[in-house]
């Protein structure tokens, strides 16, 4: 406490000139007026547009710079609201309060005047707990900027003094553990900025710059902002902050070469002032303004020459209001200051030197920010009154009030003021008021074309028909690039999503520029599209329908197949000891003509939606079965060739197949060996159903998903098989007639693989729905090669040429072969 107590008066040791000499009050000073209660003031009547360089801490003399009229406008009502509030009988009766303001024109040099308000006889113990060492000072008006408040609001927060400001909207002024007894009457620069994205979202404008001051004030906005725009499809072109020193031609140069349409200026009025006559000066043509709450309001710049070829102004504003009596009191303050004394000595920074000034010229200013400071003035006389107890024409004068307890009762504040309710939230920011947005007309006016209500469901309006844009009538764009067209995507160039070429998105493919207009979207298995599309179309479902007119014709073949294998079987059961039916094999010949029956069961699943089932029984049933068909040929062209070929060159191995039967061991063995692998194959790589989305971008051609590796084997036994018949068959082409079932064999073989090759061709060529109906005729086609050329004309023998189903006939037959063989 004693290192805190020493470190001011080190800087009370540096203003002892002021602290100690300058002290002297006088009544007829505008800066100081005597009451019961002492409210502070701060107001930056004067503006010191620039920090010069100094060797030791030094004052500066605010009278001798710049005059802020508005400024000076705003110091008059705050003497307005203490004299209108001392002669109300409800508001604090019999109770007067008194002001001590200061022109604080500097963040840095301007001490002197903060010490005054919060020393106790020229003497300042920070945290001192004896009530008796309190400060006058109830509360304080002020001050007018960010960075302004940012310097002086811990010193009145050392003791709890509320500080209600009418100007200061940067965000970290909410944080109520930096600043617990802060309270403004202004919106905070969030509530801006949500009104400028608004007029941004109303009139599409996606390519903008933000210009603001370099300080507090402005970053705040600016980041604000950013984090406003930071998910929509509004681009920041260009930022920059500025000073006194910043170079305007250039800073305005790099908004051309940005070709930025649109332009938001965050900055106090002074600043504003700097920017918009550079651009006047610089020529910069045909742009939209849009301005801050600190200088839409401006008086002087709408009626600056040549402030129409700039382009088109909009800002933000709180609402003019007209505050009854003002008017009456400024002729009336002017005309007794024009008596008073210039040479009265008054505390530093407590002299205005505005003898130049008129009546007419305070009224006719910017009246921004004046409801903030009438409204704080208010609050605070408002809490004076809850904490003394007021009531009843009367108030408590027992009560000795300590800054706290006007702070708890500003924090609870809910009064009437000019049909407002003044209230504030947890942060201390104000819980009333809106905002207007108005337009520069050419009359020099802000021209109200709009609003922005926070406690309203209907809380944005612009009657645009009552701007005059400056691009003939039209609202002007600003964009960095032209929309692409429908069905395109947008592809970034550069840092700037707004800025960007166009791709028309292909096949398949989709743009949702709702959701991501910068990329395209991939349609679902189930859907389809054509390139440049905004949606997805479903896919037609297809696969061969039982009802389809190839797969009837199939089936209805399938059935006479059937037919043909019984009455085949009948008639050789019938003749079943002749030498034609021997011949063909006798007893094999039934199990050839089951197994081709068993193998035209797949057929009938290459119909109707596939399903796991149908799948696994397309080709189980006719790998099967076609594997026994066929060696039961294998066995019955050995034979043959056997008999007539080898029996003699080798008749031990004629015996053995005798005794042992080996025709039906050669069978079982086939059929075994393929049900294992099948067994093997399908429980790898089980076929299962199969939507191929690939062949045709419009439909899906359902279907079975047959993996090689599964049947591979077994299609590696059928193919052995078909060698060792085609081997035997062969050999067997000069045999009898009668007995040379070798060709039919043979011709039958080079059907089926003739009928392969062709379905093997068909499905490289084309992979629509129609494919499994040719399979189908490929199966049934297999079938009937053996039906058609080596039962039938068996059965044509039996039927129509008796005389040549007879041992003598077929015992001739071999007599010739033999003579021809011996010869």
């Amino acid at each position: 406490m004693k290192k805190v107590h020493k470190k001011f008066f080190n800087c009370d040791v540096i203003c002892s000139y002021f602290l100690h000499s300058l002290v002297l009050l006088f009544a007829a000073s505008e800066f100081e007026m005597d009451g019961d209660y002492l409210i502070g003031g701060l107001f930056d009547i004067h503006h010191v547009s620039g920090t010069p360089y100094r060797d030791r801490p030094e004052t500066i003399t605010c009278s001798s710079q710049r005059l802020i009229l508005s400024s000076y406008r705003r110091f008059q009502l705050m003497r307005f609201s203490v004299a209108e509030i001392n002669n109300s009988t409800s508001l604090l009766p019999n109770v007067t309060l008194g002001y001590k303001i200061f022109d604080h024109c500097s963040d840095t040099q301007n001490f002197p005047g903060i010490f005054n308000l919060i020393s106790v006889n020229d003497f300042i113990q920070p945290w001192d707990e004896s009530r008796k060492n309190l400060s006058k000072v109830t509360a304080v008006v002020g001050t007018y900027t960010s960075t302004e408040t940012l310097t002086v609001a811990p010193l009145f927060m050392m003791n709890l003094i509320p500080m209600v400001s009418y100007g200061a909207a940067s965000s970290v002024f909410s944080r109520k553990q930096n600043f617990p007894s802060f309270l403004r009457t202004v919106h905070p620069n969030k509530d801006v900025i949500e009104v400028v994205f608004n007029i941004l979202k109303q009139f599409s404008w996606r390519w903008v710059s933000f210009l603001y001051s370099d300080g507090d004030y402005g970053k705040d906005g600016l980041d604000l902002f950013m984090d406003k725009i930071k998910d929509t499809d509004i681009c920041l072109a260009y930022t920059k902050g500025l000073t006194e020193n910043t170079d305007y031609p250039q800073t305005l140069k790099q908004l051309e070469i940005q070709r930025v349409g649109v332009i938001i200026v965050f900055a106090p009025e002074w600043t504003a002032e700097a920017l918009i006559k550079a651009a006047i000066k610089e020529n910069i043509t045909n742009k939209v303004w849009i301005a801050g709450d600190a200088w839409s309001l401006h008086k002087q710049l709408p009626k600056e020459e040549g402030i129409r070829n700039i382009g088109t102004v909009l800002g933000v504003a709180e609402p003019v209001l007209t505050i009854p009596g003002f008017s009456d009191f400024i002729y009336f303050s002017k005309a007794e200051s024009q008596q008073e004394n210039a040479n009265q000595g008054k505390f530093c920074n407590q002299n205005c030197d505005c003898s130049n000034v008129t009546a007419d010229d305070i009224i006719n200013a910017d009246p921004s920010f004046n409801f903030p400071v009438y409204s704080a003035v208010y609050a605070i006389a408002h809490a004076l009154h809850t904490a003394l107890q007021c009531g009843d024409g009367r108030c408590s004068p027992d009560i000795t009030v300590d800054p706290y307890m006007v702070l708890t009762a500003l924090k609870k504040s809910n009064f009437s003021l000019l049909n407002h309710r003044v209230q504030f939230d947890d942060n201390g920011d104000p819980n009333f008021g809106s905002y207007s947005i108005v337009f520069w007309n050419h009359s020099g006016d802000a021209e109200e074309v709009g609003f922005y209500s926070f406690h309203s469901s209907f809380q944005f309006n612009i009657n645009s028909t009552k701007i005059q844009w400056h691009a003939n009538g039209e609202v002007p764009k600003s964009i960095c690039s032209k929309e692409c067209n429908e069905g395109s995507a947008k592809k970034q160039e550069g840092i700037h999503k707004c800025c960007f070429s166009c791709t028309v998105c292909p096949n398949g493919t989709y743009v949702n520029i709702t959701e991501d207009p910068y990329d395209c979207i991939d349609c679902k298995d189930t859907e389809w599209s054509e390139a440049g599309s905004t949606s997805c179309n479903l896919r037609l479902v297809e696969y061969v329908p039982f009802t389809d007119i190839g797969a009837v014709v199939i089936m209805v073949g399938t059935w006479i197949f059937i037919g043909l294998i019984i009455a085949v079987s009948v008639l050789f059961a019938i003749n079943y000891n002749t030498p034609v039916v021997k011949s063909a094999g006798g007893p094999i010949c039934f199990l050839i003509l089951v197994c081709l029956s068993l193998s035209d069961i797949s057929v009938f699943f290459y119909f109707g939606e596939p399903t796991t089932a149908s799948c696994i029984l397309r080709f189980l049933p006719f790998l099967m079965f076609y594997t026994v068909c066929l060696a039961c040929f294998v066995v019955r062209s050995f034979q043959i060739v056997c008999i007539f070929k080898i029996a003699a060159k080798f008749p031990n191995l004629l015996s053995w197949w005798t005794k042992y039967n080996g025709q039906w061991l050669i069978i079982t063995v086939a059929f075994i060996t393929q049900a294992i692998t099948l067994t093997i194959g399908y429980s790898i790589a089980p076929s299962k159903p199969f939507n191929d989305t690939m062949s045709y971008s419009k439909s899906i051609i359902l279907g079975c998903d047959f993996n090689f590796e599964g049947i591979a084997a077994s299609l590696v036994l059928l193919l052995s098989l078909c060698c060792l018949c085609f081997i035997f068959s062969y050999m067997g082409k000069d045999l009898p007639k009668n007995y040379n079932e070798a060709k039919a064999i043979t011709f039958c073989l080079l059907l089926l693989i003739f009928t392969w090759i062709i379905l093997a061709t068909a499905s490289i060529l084309y992979h629509g729905k129609h494919i499994h109906t040719f399979t189908a005729l490929a199966i049934l086609s297999s079938l009937y090669s053996f039906l058609l050329w080596y039962f039938l004309p068996k059965c044509y023998i039996i039927i129509f040429q008796p005389h040549k189903n007879t041992q003598q006939h077929f015992q001739g037959l071999i007599q010739n072969y033999t003579k021809t063989v011996s010869q």
